[in-house]
């Protein structure tokens, strides 16, 4: 099982690259996103990688970022969505803009993606409400998580902190997570911590 490849871009294309490990080069099916990270022919790449054996076929997907395979193999869970959809919603959602359009039961934001209708969509967020803050809050928003990562939103600190916040006083973290998702999209990502948590209460109490 191979959970991780550090080698040279030897070529990308529109959903995989080539990575040049030892003269051996693995196809990577990856999210527009994370490809668009790789840098020109030659260059190094680390990449996590999900391997899926099949009776026909060894496919490997690679991420970026853990937080991203996180939500690659939650979003497998979801009926009708295989790897490839679940690259498709990837690449127009960053892994945070995924967790704030599930807390918000946003599905015009995931409908977005290639292979993703109404319907789909809103399986999405629906059966992954109460996975979206579990994911984005746990290890996977750790600085430390990442592989060759950029920079992290600088909307997360005050997001992570309000819902520390609301955790304090009681409430689940999915809840939370999706009560100051909320408060975001009405305020913007600018919003101060104490709105996001009155605001977030107030949510909370409706």
């Amino acid at each position: 099982m191979i959970g991780k490849l550090t080698g040279i871009v030897d070529s990308v294309a529109s959903d995989a690259a080539i990575i040049d490990v030892g003269g051996v080069g693995y196809v990577v099916h990856a999210s527009g996103k994370t490809l668009a990270r790789l840098g020109a022919r030659g260059s190094a790449a680390s990449l996590l990688i999900d391997t899926h054996v099949r009776e026909d076929a060894i496919s490997l997907y690679g991420f970026a970022e853990t937080v991203e395979r996180d939500w690659f193999r939650a979003l497998l869970n979801v009926q009708g969505v295989g790897a490839k959809v679940a690259l498709s919603i990837l690449s127009v959602l960053a892994p945070d803009e995924l967790a704030r359009a599930v807390a918000a039961q946003d599905k015009a934001a995931v409908a977005r993606a290639n292979g993703v209708g109404p319907k789909l969509a809103q399986r999405v967020v629906s059966e992954m409400k109460d996975k979206a803050g579990g994911i984005n809050l746990g290890a996977a928003m750790a600085a430390g998580s990442t592989v060759d990562a950029a920079p992290v939103n600088g909307a997360d600190g005050p997001m992570n902190d309000a819902v520390s916040a609301l955790v304090n006083l009681g409430y689940r973290r999915a809840e939370a997570y999706g009560a100051v998702a909320k408060v975001m999209q009405k305020e913007g990502a600018a919003a101060p911590l104490n709105d996001l948590i009155l605001k977030g209460l107030k949510e909370l109490s409706q």
